[in-house]
């Protein structure tokens, strides 16, 4: 990593906690709690993941209803005629 460069996550650990990014990038410490942060990256990989299904779901049934509407205008349309 680049001195130069401060990526974006570094910003959000900065604002978060300006003694761990110090520590983390002036003194090179690394970050104790690994298992934790890991665990916590694939907590939030599956949330997101559940999160994109239950949109494709809203979307399907928004999709479902708008046919269902249809048919049933054309329904009530032909039945007149």
């Amino acid at each position: 990593m680049s001195d130069q460069l401060i990526e974006a996550r570094e910003i959000s650990e900065y604002v978060y906690c300006r003694r761990a990014w110090w520590l983390s990038r002036v003194r090179g410490y690394d970050t104790a709690n690994v298992r934790q942060l890991e665990a916590g990256t694939a907590y939030h990989k599956a949330h997101g993941r559940l999160v994109g299904r239950a949109v494709l779901a809203r979307r399907i049934a928004y999709a479902l209803v708008f046919v269902a509407f249809a048919l049933f205008v054309f329904v009530l349309i032909h039945s007149y005629f």
